[in-house]
């Protein structure tokens, strides 16, 4: 299933972020932003359990979450929506899956993965700016599956339609979720209009 946050203020903050007259230092701040409004959209599903707390008055029956939550960015760029999400769920774990994608054949390569011991029973979010061609996404996802993860949702800011359709056909019990949803991949995989190369406008690195 894919799920569009069409939230204005995500929108809003969105906007900022495609400007390329955006510095580093905006680009990032919105990307925060962004990433903790979109985890209250995200997390709205989750599974809760019914606990008892005391009150300075007395007892209170309430709910808390029933599982863990691990947050799986993929290098690098991934990394810029781990602070934002982490604000709202500081309990919540992190893994790492390093992918860099060849230039030419457009196909992702692992180069590092690192996990907690958690994923079989944790709701594990996905985490990366750009779902382009979903090469990296599905890679990404194959890693955790062979690793016992079983509740997986694929959180990206900006999708095409040829990324999503990719993540759905490998990854049908994958829930996605997106900013925004784009025209289309140009020539060498690049969303259009998108937002430009995200690492390296949360980095600085061009």
């Amino acid at each position: 299933m894919i799920t569009i946050l069409n939230h204005p203020l995500i929108t809003h903050k969105l906007a900022i972020m495609r400007n390329k007259e955006t510095g580093t230092k905006d680009f990032r701040q919105n990307l925060d932003e962004i990433a903790g409004l979109m985890a209250y959209e995200v997390c709205r599903d989750l599974p809760v359990k019914p606990i008892t707390v005391e009150t300075p008055m007395g007892n209170c029956d309430t709910f808390a979450l029933k599982n863990d939550i691990v947050l799986i960015p993929i290098l690098r760029a991934g990394l810029g929506l781990v602070n934002g999400i982490n604000d709202l769920i500081p309990t919540a774990k992190v893994g790492f899956v390093g992918l860099y994608r060849d230039e030419e054949t457009l196909k992702p390569h692992e180069y590092f993965a690192k996990f907690p011991d958690n994923l079989k029973d944790a709701v594990n979010l996905v985490l990366d700016p750009m779902l382009a061609t979903g090469g990296s996404a599905n890679a990404a996802i194959d890693l955790i599956k062979e690793r016992g993860a079983r509740n997986i949702k694929l959180v990206c800011l900006v999708g095409a339609p040829e990324g999503v359709e990719a993540v759905e056909r490998r990854h049908p019990d994958v829930d996605v979720y997106l900013a925004a949803l784009d025209s289309h991949l140009n020539e060498v995989g690049y969303i259009v209009p998108g937002l430009g190369d995200a690492g390296d406008r949360i980095y600085g690195t061009k």
